[in-house]
């Protein structure tokens, strides 16, 4: 049985409880909102403790009844029978419990910019990122979620040398975060004759998506700059001004936008601008809270290879949890949830192991 902090888990359930009456009175709207998001964000936690303790009680009964020697001895013996049930549902519950009281990251619940950059390679790495930018799109498709071309530059043969897209949905950047990094791809490339294998890659970053009250963007801290460009893709020829670059002088981080509507390219670029801050001010943040140790799921290095997708042998490899799968071909056409889920298992695992050491 798993030792749960009791005391944090009766402030939830009351917690949960003020919030229900607090809701019920008839609060104002933006109140209301408030209310019932944090509401929303606990509902799941407090069913488990609900049921752990209905399941403790029931427990507790079956074991009185097995004692009582003056009771039934057919009803004693089945309630013998129904006691390694009930434990085995308490224990499953404690565990689930224990992955909700983990320490939650603020940007989980947020939408997210998917950012896909051709590396070493050539056009080999840019039709790569085509790939990559694919299997995304299919992914937030089976999910649910909404996934929109922001800016593309196309490669020579097919493919990008970059793209950006805005995927929204529920749990968007909790289920995409562990994807920043190298993705590394083997196989032999179309225009190779002689069938040789190449190896190329291509750089994924995810950043949550900011919002207006995370980042303070001072007027005085940007320059704007217009210029004549093509829709994303590079076909629709604009003869315009209407491409926009907006400079962050104090980091240095530029970003272009070139859709044909100056006004459109202005917010696009401002929302990666802030998403790209915001992902700063994490990594910043994160960096003074794990000087000692870091999660290696949950580093965001982007300089680190993370995934190799081997063609030929239809194997997709996730270095940093050892995990091997052979259905490359499935995995391509969006099925990434076998991945993500053991990326997740992985990162919660670390969380536990870091807060056992720490206790």
């Amino acid at each position: 049985m798993i030792d749960l902090p009791r005391d944090r888990m009766d402030q939830v359930v009351k917690r949960f409880e003020m919030l229900e009456a607090q809701m019920a009175a008839g609060p104002e709207p933006d109140v209301y909102v408030r209310l019932a998001s944090e509401y929303s964000d606990i509902q799941d936690l407090v069913g488990r403790i609900r049921q752990l303790r209905s399941a403790e009680t029931e427990l507790s009964d079956l074991k009185a009844m097995v004692a009582d020697k003056s009771s039934d001895a057919e009803m004693r013996e089945l309630a013998e029978a129904d006691i390694p049930g009930v434990e085995d549902s308490i224990e499953a519950l404690q565990q689930e419990i224990q992955i909700l009281l983990l320490p939650k990251d603020a940007a989980d619940d947020r939408n997210a910019i998917l950012e896909i950059r051709a590396g070493t390679g050539g056009d080999e790495a840019a039709l790569f990122a085509g790939d990559l930018y694919r299997m995304y799109e299919r992914y937030a498709a089976s999910m649910g979620w909404r996934f929109e071309l922001i800016s593309a530059s196309e490669g020579e043969v097919g493919g990008f040398k970059e793209v950006v897209a805005s995927v929204s949905g529920k749990g968007v950047f909790a289920h995409l975060k562990f994807e920043s990094g190298v993705h590394r791809v083997q196989r032999v490339p179309e225009t190779e004759t002689s069938g040789r294998i190449h190896t190329s890659a291509a750089t994924v970053a995810v950043l949550p998506e900011a919002e207006d009250v995370d980042i303070d963007i001072k007027p005085d801290d940007i320059r704007i700059d217009t210029m004549r460009a093509s829709g994303a893709g590079g076909q629709h020829v604009n003869t315009t001004d209407s491409a926009v670059r907006i400079t962050h002088l104090p980091t240095g981080i530029m970003v272009v936008s070139a859709e044909k509507s100056q006004h459109q390219n202005r917010a696009r670029a401002m929302q990666i601008l802030r998403a790209r801050l915001y992902d700063m001010e994490r990594n910043r943040a994160a960096s003074e809270r794990s000087e000692a140790r870091k999660l290696q799921v949950g580093s965001g290095d982007r300089s680190e290879r993370i995934r190799t997708y081997n063609f030929p042998q239809g194997r997709l490899t996730d270095h940093r949890i050892n995990l091997t799968l052979y259905k490359l071909d499935r995995v391509m056409m969006g099925e990434l949830e076998e991945v993500v889920g053991a990326l997740i298992s992985d990162h919660q695992s670390a969380l536990l192991a870091d807060m056992g050491n720490n206790a």
